[in-house]
C-alpha cells in the first residue's frame, strides 16, 4: 500500500501497480493499437495510391502521430486514466494525490511514451519501474502520475458465530434506546471484521464492547456464551425491530451476510440454559449473580422471556421500557 495525501490533507491508501501486470497492460494496448495503424494505414496508402511519394510520407507520419501516438493520449483523457490493457487488468492512472488525470498527464505520459516503450522496445520503461519504489516510469514521473490497481482481492473473514435462539428470545423485550449510533457503529464494523484481527485483540475489543452495551441495556453476558455471539444477538435484535419498524411486525430481519443464520437448536454450540439451575448469571434488567428477594417473590427487574412482567389484573406490563412498533 502507498500513502498519498490529497490537497485537503487525507490520506489515500493505495496499491501501485508493479512491472508485470504493468507490462501486460501494455502489451495488450500495443496489440490493439498496432492493429489500428495497420488497418488505418492500409486504407490510407491505398486510397492514396496515385499521389506522388511525398505526400504519401507526409501521410505515413500523420498516422504514426494520431494513431500510435495521439490514440492512447485521446483514450486516457475520455477514461480518465484507463485504456483497454488497464481496463483488463484492473489499473487506472491517478495523479500523485490521487485524483484523476487530465489532457496534460496524458500528453506527457504518451510522449514519453515514445521514447520508452516505442523506440527502445520498453527496455527504458522496464529499467525505471523496477527502480522507482512505486513501480512509476519516466513518463509517470514527468507527468506526476501513476497507476494504481483498482480491484484488489480481499480475503473472506470467517463468518461470526450465530447467536443461539433461546439468547435471541431473551432479548426480544431489551431496551436499546440507551445504546448511542456511535456504539452501534462500532459493534457492527468489529462484527464485520473480527475475521481480521488477532485473537488476542478481537477478543479484548469484544469484552469491552460488550461491557458498554451491557452497562447501557441492563442485560449482563450470559455464562458460557463469548462477548462476540452476546453482540452478535443484540445487533440481530436491533436488525429485526428496524426491520419491522419499516416493513411490518411480520418482516424478517435483514440479511447481508455478515450475521448468518442461527443454527438448529439441536445443533447450536450454546445450547439454552437449564431452567431448574438456581442461577444461570443472565437476566434482563438485572446483574448477574443478584440475590433473590426474600420471601420468593420475584424482583422489581423480574422480566419474562418476552420483556414484560405480569399483572395481577389486566395485559402484562413491560418493564424495560421499550414499546414495540405499531
Amino acid at each position: 500500500m502507498s500513502d498519498l495525501v490529497t490537497g485537503e490533507a487525507v490520506v489515500l491508501d493505495l496499491r501501485p501497480a508493479r512491472l508485470p501486470s504493468r507490462a501486460l497492460a501494455v502489451f495488450i494496448d500495443l496489440v490493439v493499437v498496432w492493429t489500428v495503424y495497420t488497418g488505418v494505414s492500409t486504407a490510407v496508402l491505398l486510397a492514396t495510391s496515385s499521389l506522388d511519394e511525398a505526400v504519401s510520407a507526409a501521410l505515413s507520419v500523420a498516422m504514426f502521430v494520431l494513431v500510435l501516438v495521439g490514440g492512447p493520449i485521446a483514450v486516457e483523457t475520455l477514461s480518465h486514466g484507463q485504456s483497454l490493457g488497464k481496463l483488463a487488468c484492473g489499473l487506472r492512472v491517478v495523479r500523485e494525490d490521487g485524483g484523476p488525470i487530465r489532457f496534460r498527464h496524458a500528453l506527457v505520459r504518451g510522449a514519453m511514451g515514445v521514447v520508452e516503450i516505442l523506440m527502445t522496445f520498453g527496455v527504458v520503461a522496464c529499467v525505471a519501474s523496477l527502480v522507482s519504489a512505486r513501480g512509476r516510469r519516466l513518463g509517470d514521473v514527468f507527468a506526476g502520475t501513476l497507476v494504481v490497481r483498482e480491484r484488489i482481492p480481499v480475503a473472506r473473514s470467517a463468518a461470526v458465530p450465530p447467536a443461539p435462539p433461546w439468547l435471541v428470545e431473551r432479548f426480544a423485550g431489551l431496551d436499546l434506546s440507551a445504546v448511542p449510533e456511535g456504539l452501534w457503529l462500532a459493534v457492527r464494523q468489529y462484527l464485520s471484521r473480527t475475521g481480521q484481527l488477532d485473537p488476542q485483540v478481537s477478543e479484548s475489543m469484544a469484552q469491552r464492547l460488550a461491557w458498554d452495551v451491557a452497562g447501557r441495556t441492563g442485560a449482563p453476558v450470559p455464562d458460557g456464551v463469548p462477548p462476540a455471539v452476546y453482540l452478535a444477538a443484540v445487533v440481530a435484535e436491533r436488525q429485526a425491530r428496524d426491520a419491522r419498524r419499516a416493513f411490518g411486525p411480520t418482516a424478517a430481519p435483514p440479511s447481508d451476510g455478515r450475521y448468518p443464520a442461527p443454527y438448529p437448536a439441536a445443533a447450536h454450540p450454546y445450547p439454552a440454559p437449564d431452567q431448574s439451575a438456581p442461577h444461570q448469571g443472565f437476566g434482563l434488567g438485572h446483574a448477574a449473580g443478584a440475590p433473590p428477594v426474600p420471601g420468593g417473590a420475584p424482583g422489581p427487574h423480574a422480566a419474562t422471556a418476552a420483556g414484560a412482567a405480569p399483572a395481577a389484573d389486566g395485559p402484562p406490563t413491560r418493564t424495560t421500557g421499550f414499546q414495540p412498533p405499531v
